[in-house]
C-alpha cells in the first residue's frame, strides 16, 4: 500500500509556525521586504516617528462636538461627560502635530519629485494611525509613494489607508521592523510620542553616538514644548551620562517650514543631489 509522503519542509505550515522554525521566519522578514523594496525602487527613506494616538484636527473636533451635544442633552452623568470633554480638548490641541506632519510629508515628497533620480527620499512610517497616518497621507496628497512598516499588535496598530498596498508591510518581530526603519533611512523626524517613539528615538541616537550607524543621518525632534518638557537632555549632560557633543546629534524644530529647510539642507550636504533641471542648490 502506497503511503502519502510527508510534505516538504518548506511547505509544512505546522513546522514553519513552530519554535524550531523561528530563524526561518526571521529571515523571511529580512529578505521579503528587501526584495519588494528593491522591486519598487526604494533606496532612501525619511522616517517619521510619533504617537499612534494623535488624531487629526477634524476627527478630534468631531468627537468633541458629539460629546458637547451629549452633555447638553444629558440629565445625569454630566461630570463624566465634562471629564471626557476636557480629555478630548487635549486631543484637539495635540492634533496640530498630525496636521503639521501631513504638511511636512507633502513638502518633502514634492521636493523629492523634483530630483532627477526617481524615488529618492521616500517618506516612511510605522504604517499605523496617528502621526504614522499623517506621514503617509502627506505623501499621498503629493501623489508620491510612501512606505508603511506595520507591526502586529493586540491594539492600536492597524494599517492606515494612505500606504500603497505594494509598500504596506506587516512585521511580527519588532527588531526586524526596526532594522528596516534604519537600514534605508537618511533622516528621522521624531514627532511627540510615547514608549514606542522614545524607544525608537533612543535606539537611533545610540546607533549614531556609538558609530554603529556609519552613514550620515539627520535627526529632527519636532515640537520643542513637548521634547523639552518630556526629556531633559541638559540634565543628562549635567550628570555626565552623555557629553555636550552628543547634543549635536539632533536638532529641535517647531514648524513644517523649519523642518523642511533643515532636512533639505542636510540631505543636500550629505547626499549631493540633482534636480530635474540640474544640480540642486
Amino acid at each position: 500500500m502506497k503511503k502519502t509522503p510527508r510534505p516538504k519542509a518548506y511547505q509544512n505550515v505546522e513546522f514553519l509556525k513552530s519554535p524550531a522554525a523561528r530563524p526561518i521566519r526571521l529571515l523571511s522578514e529580512l529578505l521579503e521586504p528587501h526584495q519588494q523594496l528593491r522591486r519598487e525602487g526604494i533606496k532612501d527613506t525619511i522616517v517619521f516617528f510619533g504617537s499612534a494616538r494623535i488624531k487629526s484636527k477634524s476627527e478630534s473636533r468631531k468627537i468633541l462636538k458629539e460629546l458637547t451635544l451629549k452633555l447638553g442633552k444629558s440629565k445625569g452623568k454630566k461630570k463624566g461627560y465634562q471629564q471626557l470633554i476636557e480629555y478630548v480638548k487635549d486631543d484637539v490641541r495635540m492634533s496640530k502635530y498630525y496636521e503639521e506632519a501631513v504638511q511636512l510629508s507633502k513638502m518633502i515628497t514634492e521636493w523629492s519629485h523634483s530630483l532627477q533620480e526617481p524615488f529618492r527620499f521616500v517618506v516612511c512610517s510605522g504604517g499605523g494611525p496617528g502621526i504614522m497616518e499623517a506621514a503617509n497621507k502627506g505623501a499621498y496628497l503629493a501623489k508620491g509613494k510612501s512606505v508603511g512598516l506595520n507591526i502586529s499588535l493586540p491594539f492600536e496598530q492597524t494599517a492606515n489607508p494612505f500606504v500603497p498596498g505594494e509598500l504596506n508591510f506587516e512585521f511580527h518581530y519588532f527588531f526586524m521592523r526596526k532594522y528596516w526603519f534604519v537600514y534605508l533611512a537618511k533622516a528621522f523626524v521624531m514627532f511627540p510620542g510615547g514608549f514606542g517613539t522614545m524607544d525608537e528615538l533612543m535606539e537611533v541616537l545610540t546607533l549614531v553616538q556609538t558609530k554603529k550607524l556609519k552613514k550620515k543621518v539627520t535627526i529632527l525632534l519636532y515640537g520643542s514644548d513637548f521634547w523639552n518638557e518630556v526629556l531633559n537632555f541638559d540634565a543628562l549632560v549635567k550628570y555626565k551620562v552623555i557629553s555636550k557633543e552628543d547634543l549635536k546629534l539632533f536638532k529641535i524644530v517647531d514648524s513644517p517650514s523649519d523642518a523642511y529647510k533643515e532636512l533639505v539642507k542636510q540631505l543636500q550636504t550629505n547626499y549631493p543631489l540633482e534636480t530635474a533641471k540640474g544640480r540642486s542648490k
